[in-house]
């Protein structure tokens, strides 16, 4: 089959991350792409990702500074993965030009700014696929065949709380900036698809919010470790950034949520925690309960049904008879069935990557919506800024859809006017 030819667009460490999920398409002789440029602002990223990819794919892309050069260089397709405040405007813009899009999450870094991707490209045929990866593990996706397939019987309770970081940098100073996309955000965008990717849509919710961490410090900049390195590509830009600065995004959320279906769930997320790391997910039925792994860990499900009866990794399966993953993460991941494996935390994030790009491949070949597109994107931002509205508001009843449309937005007012996104 022909590849697509294909152009990254943001050559830092989520585009390099993204080149890493490219090359373990191609190692797996599965890659639908050819990686024919890689766009940045700053001529140096451009040309290091270049270079990547030649050591990586055995030919090199060529390095260019916008939208529109990707396109005279052959592109038909574009990996948006530049930081969040671009997302809406470059994906909007690339399909105006016919672009098909692949765009990490989040798709807007406010629901406006979504909301106005959406008006630009109404009426589009192009494909608009949001890199959301959460969802793709395997272990994620049995967890999904078990709630389909009735075994926890009627879904009553989602519960996740996890804490972790102290006043440590998380990743990115951007990280910590509420007009860049604050932790809680950048986070919280993943768990709340995961919540609606399990139970269905959310109604409404209600929190507390808070920022506990006024000052986040920044050990690679002093030669030290970085606190977090996901991929282990961010080292040489962590140590670039400030040892300390101001933190303007709020670090902890709190927050009861409300399905339509009637379920009820609890959401904790506490970044600045000084105790022990801490992570907890689960699913609660009228039949039974499952207990989560971290996403990317590749350890096992527990299920306990009954309160008496616990099954584990593959003794899960015969309760599931039709789970199946699908081809490309059957290849990657060990075999249609597989449910846990053991993979590095590095090497589960390339895979899932890979993952992503496969289905934009098919969507793009076959003109077949994809799996996490814009609708599901734009519910991902309106359901965690409703929890965040909320908290902020004092822990008043927020409603999705009065975020969705755009009724309740104090929050965001800030970030709209500094983005330039008008309501």
């Amino acid at each position: 089959m022909e590849r697509i030819p294909v152009a990254i667009v943001g050559c830092g460490g989520m585009g390099t991350r993204h080149l890493f999920g490219l090359s373990e398409l191609e190692r797996a002789g599965l890659n639908p792409f050819d990686l024919v440029a890689v766009c940045d602002v700053d001529p140096a990223r451009a040309d290091h990702l270049a270079d990547e990819a030649q050591a990586r794919l055995g030919r090199r892309p060529a390095p260019c500074a916008d939208l529109d050069a990707t396109q005279r260089l052959g592109a038909v397709a574009v990996d948006i993965t530049t930081v969040p405040r671009f997302h809406h405007s470059l994906a909007a813009d690339a399909i105006a030009l016919g672009l098909d899009v692949m765009v990490e999450k989040p798709v807007g870094l406010t629901v406006a700014a979504a909301r106005q991707l959406k008006d630009a490209i109404a009426g589009s045929d192009r494909i608009l696929s949001v890199a959301e990866n959460f969802r793709r593990d395997p272990t994620n996706r049995l967890v999904k065949a078990l709630i389909e397939g009735g075994v926890l019987g009627e879904p009553r309770y989602f519960h996740q709380s996890s804490g972790g970081g102290g006043n440590l940098m998380a990743i990115s100073m951007w990280r910590h900036l509420k007009d860049e996309s604050g932790i809680l955000f950048d986070a919280g965008t993943h768990y709340t698809d995961m919540m609606e990717y399990y139970l269905g849509p959310v109604v409404s919710v209600y929190a507390q919010m808070r920022l506990f961490e006024k000052v986040r410090y920044n050990p690679a900049a002093s030669g030290g470790a970085p606190a977090s390195n996901p991929g282990g590509v961010y080292g040489e830009s962590q140590a670039a950034m400030p040892a300390e600065f101001e933190a303007t995004a709020d670090d902890a959320l709190f927050a009861m949520v409300n399905f339509a279906s009637g379920a009820v769930g609890q959401y904790a997320e506490n970044r600045a925690e000084h105790g022990r790391e801490s992570w907890a997910r689960s699913v609660h039925g009228s039949a039974g309960a499952v207990e989560i792994p971290k996403d990317r860990s590749g350890r096992p499900l527990v299920l306990t049904l009954d309160r008496t009866r616990t099954y584990t990794g593959a003794e899960i399966l015969p309760l599931v008879p039709r789970f199946r993953l699908d081809d490309v993460t059957a290849a990657l991941f060990g075999g249609p069935r597989a449910t846990a494996y053991g993979l590095d935390f590095e090497t589960v994030d390339r895979l899932l990557l890979a993952v992503e790009y496969a289905e934009f491949g098919n969507a793009i070949a076959t003109r077949t919506p994809p799996e996490v597109g814009l609708e599901e994107g734009l519910r991902a931002i309106a359901v965690c800024y409703a929890m965040m509205e909320s908290g902020a508001a004092g822990g008043r009843i927020v409603t999705v859809d009065d975020v969705l449309d755009g009724s309740v937005g104090d929050y965001q007012a800030g970030i709209d006017d500094a983005i330039g996104v008008g309501v």
